[in-house]
C-alpha cells in the first residue's frame, strides 16, 4: 500500500469514528438527571410532608438562624 492510501484509509476510518461517536452522544443519558432509590425516597418524603403540611419556608429558617 502506498503512502497515500494508507492515510486516505485513515482518515476515512477517523470520519466514521467521529460520526458514531456523535450518534453515541446524542442519545446518552445524562446521568445528574437520573436519581438513585435513596434519592426518590427523600423526594416521596418531601411531598408527603408537602401534603401534610409538615413543611418550613426557607425564610422561616432563615429568620430562625439570625
Amino acid at each position: 500500500m502506498t503512502g497515500e492510501k494508507i492515510e486516505k484509509e485513515i482518515f476515512e476510518e477517523l470520519n466514521f469514528i467521529k460520526k458514531q461517536l456523535a450518534e453515541i452522544k446524542e442519545h446518552m443519558v445524562d446521568i445528574d438527571a437520573l436519581l438513585t432509590a435513596e434519592e426518590k425516597e427523600l423526594v416521596f418524603r418531601s411531598f408527603e410532608n408537602e401534603v401534610r403540611g409538615r413543611l418550613v419556608p426557607l425564610k422561616k429558617l432563615e429568620e430562625m438562624r439570625l
